[in-house]
């Protein structure tokens, strides 16, 4: 259990620092949309345009998060309610769209269907790409809730349908509404799905306002107005869970596993060999079919770009550790003022899409840090402030689950508060740690737009290969570029979702 204790100093100092990191953004945006007065930011919000881009954006939110909602959540009572063989595999080979970037998919999609764009061809791409968010949280909570109340349910005279609807999803809503939130919130800072499927929302006008006039004050505001959809969203969520039924225990421990109607299993069936085939399927399948068909492929940049990329996920995945640990480790041990204020300012930077951030790290960039503008350590920078928010929860995770009496007796032996986070806390919270690294890499190898604004000119990377033949059509170069960063991003995907697997269907 945490404890109130005063943080040591060595500790709230780097934590200060990933706070300032983490503001960095917000600071910017403000600034910058307010040079030219409060009266020129109010003309910018209040235009019709202003308010398209609003209803646009929100609308394409809803229905991809409704999507998600219905996919995900089916998808978790099969893999874990269920009696069909192969649970884990299922569950495994359901969680890989994660490995897939968005504008990868898109590409797919309206290469094998060009009519496919706008509104509900992006709707499709973002609801396959991210239902994940969904299925994982509630999986997890399935696997921690008493089957036989829905046993007690049928008993008393209740269809199966009626007491899934009743029974289960009441008990797994808290997890439902915390992945909806994930996905609403994925949605909005999506960039090059939107773009790639032709829809105007905030990402891709705040990315063309940038690009075409570079108008910081306009990309500025907008992106202000972003942010506020973004907390809307945040707040609709807490608001909406706060009311749920809260569930009082988990009972004894019990198989999860029920033999369930074929009325069930089999729409249920059908939908997740859907999400395995479309959101997987279609971009493998085109993806071969590129490679299969390009011509004069220069295998030596292929693989200098994969070196590249990983790279610069590697600087990435180390540098968010080391910015993140101190946080985390105030959050879970040294609970006050100063952990409350630390964790809620690095989560600010959740609900700012990479476009954003880059765009605020630009910004950055040029006015206090010229000399590093456009190399790999603005671009480290960037990337850091997007991923610093999941690592601190990994790390937190790990060490409030990481019995604290070992920590204790350290402390009893004469150890200080610092050596003993060394010696103990970290090394128990290792796994955890590195699993936070590990997403680090993996966002940072697949992220798209903070690299095509901060990157050196002369640096390429899976994404910006696959954007810039993208751009002209040349889907025979994407090839190569697209099967590498899908195999190479499957790895850490699969070594992360056997850890949920381990958990949930043990």
């Amino acid at each position: 259990m945490s404890r109130l204790l005063r943080a040591p100093f060595a500790l709230a100092v780097p934590a200060l620092l990933a706070v300032v990191v983490a503001l960095v953004p917000l600071l910017y945006l403000v600034d910058t949309s307010l040079q030219r007065g409060v009266q020129s930011v109010l003309d910018e919000i209040f235009v019709s345009r202003t308010a398209t881009l609003v209803v646009r954006s929100l609308a394409l939110t809803v229905v991809v998060t409704l999507a998600c909602a219905v996919v995900g959540t089916i998808n978790a009572w099969l893999v874990v309610r269920s009696s069909i063989p192969l649970r884990p595999l299922w569950l495994m080979l359901l969680s890989m769209p994660l490995a897939i970037p968005s504008y990868l998919s898109a590409f797919a999609w309206i290469t094998w269907i060009p009519s496919l764009n706008g509104f509900w061809g992006a709707s499709i791409v973002l609801t396959l790409a991210s239902y994940p968010y969904v299925m994982l949280p509630v999986a997890a909570m399935l696997r921690n809730t008493d089957p036989q109340l829905d046993d007690v349910a049928r008993s008393l005279g209740a269809s199966p349908v009626r007491a899934l609807m009743r029974v289960t999803l009441r008990q797994v809503s808290p997890a439902i509404w915390a992945g909806a939130l994930l996905v609403a919130l994925y949605v909005v800072s999506d960039f090059g799905a939107v773009a790639t499927m032709r829809i105007e929302t905030f990402t891709w006008v705040i990315y063309g306002a940038y690009r075409a006039g570079f108008d910081p004050t306009r990309a500025a505001t907008l992106s202000l107005v972003l942010i506020a959809v973004a907390l809307l969203l945040m707040m609709v969520e807490r608001r909406a869970r706060g009311r749920t039924a809260q569930r009082v225990g988990a009972g004894s421990i019990r198989t999860t596993v029920r033999r369930s109607s074929l009325n069930l299993v089999a729409p249920a069936l059908l939908i997740a060999v859907s999400s395995i085939g479309l959101g997987i399927g279609v971009p493998v399948i085109s993806a071969i079919s590129w490679m299969r068909n390009g011509k004069d492929v220069v295998w030596s940049e292929v693989w200098s770009t994969i070196g590249a990329s990983f790279g610069v996920g590697a600087l990435t995945g180390v540098a968010t550790v080391l910015l993140a640990l101190p946080v985390g480790i105030l959050i879970a041990r040294f609970k006050g003022p100063l952990s409350a204020f630390s964790e809620g300012a690095v989560y600010v930077t959740h609900s700012l899409p990479g476009v954003v951030i880059a765009l605020s790290v630009v910004y950055f960039g040029i006015s206090l840090a010229r000399p590093l503008y456009q190399e790999i350590p603005l671009l480290v920078f960037g990337q850091m402030i997007i991923f610093l928010p999941l690592v601190v929860g990994s790390v937190r995770t790990s060490i409030e689950q990481s019995r604290t009496a070992f920590e204790d007796v350290s402390r009893s032996l004469g150890t200080s508060r610092m050596m003993t986070v060394f010696r103990v806390t970290i090394p128990l919270a290792l796994p955890g740690i590195a699993a936070g690294g590990a997403l680090a890499v993996l966002g940072a190898v697949k992220e798209l737009p903070t690299t095509l604004l901060l990157r050196p000119t002369e640096l390429d990377t899976l994404a910006t290969s696959i954007w810039k033949y993208s751009s002209v059509s040349d889907f025979g170069s994407i090839g190569p570029y697209a099967v590498a960063l899908m195999l190479l991003a499957a790895l850490p995907t699969a070594i992360l979702s056997t850890v949920t697997v381990l958990k949930v269907v043990k």
